[in-house]
């Protein structure tokens, strides 16, 4: 693990219970790496993860980092607060969107596994950038390999049997979407960051019965200490 110091960082109000995963969305690592060093950036995360699978740390995980911005999960509003961040580097939609190597997840996975551990964080609070700010931000997108961290239970897997349309209205739709944790005040972005995460293949912002089948399964109660 390379230390490189960000003085981008404050003291937190709330306990970690949230673990936080962006692209970085710059043209390559040292860039996104100077950008989060620097202090009139005013941004910083956690740790990095480059596409060769170095990891760097950059804020101690006992302070606030800067990353998460206006945003919110599950009755939470100062994410930052509450959150470890990760920044894995892939130059994003911006700049040239593409999978992300096998190297760089098989080092975000441990890294994951650990946060999770030392925090007690759940993996239904392991989420993108996206989920919790669904109107500003992509990341970490749709080609980040959600499945993987789900095999090893470190994210919520997609929803794949039995699978039963509820037809709930929009409205109800919407409802059990911010019952699930999202911000809904942008309804049409709000769906769209869901398919992103949980329907990745079509992201038409259109409630359909399969966002809703996979809705209501990731409702559906599951062992304690499980969501």
């Amino acid at each position: 693990m390379i230390e490189t110091p960000s003085p981008n960082f404050d003291e937190r109000t709330l306990p970690i219970s949230i673990l936080v995963l962006h692209y970085t969305g710059m043209p390559d690592a040292p860039s996104a790496i100077s950008w989060l060093a620097n202090p009139e950036s005013k941004v910083s995360a956690h740790y990095v993860v480059t596409e060769d699978g170095q990891i760097v740390r950059m804020v101690d995980e006992s302070k606030r980092a800067w990353h998460a911005g206006r945003s919110y999960w599950r009755g939470i509003t100062n994410v930052n607060s509450a959150s470890i961040g990760i920044e894995i580097v892939n130059p994003g939609h911006e700049w040239g969107y593409r999978p992300f190597p096998d190297a760089q997840i098989d080092a975000l996975i441990p890294l994951v596994h650990e946060i999770m551990q030392r925090h007690r964080i759940t993996r239904g609070n392991v989420v993108g950038h996206s989920d919790i700010a669904p109107g500003r931000k992509d990341d970490p997108g749709e080609l980040f390999p959600w499945h993987k961290l789900a095999r090893l239970r470190l994210a919520l897997p997609r929803p794949t049997r039995n699978l039963m349309d509820p037809h709930w209205s929009d409205s109800g739709f919407m409802l059990a979407l911010e019952r699930f944790g999202y911000d809904i005040s942008d309804p049409q972005k709000a769906v769209i960051a869901f398919q992103r995460r949980f329907r990745p293949e079509l992201l038409d912002g259109v409630i359909d019965g399969e966002c809703r089948a996979i809705l209501l399964a990731l409702l559906l109660p599951r062992p304690r200490g499980d969501d």
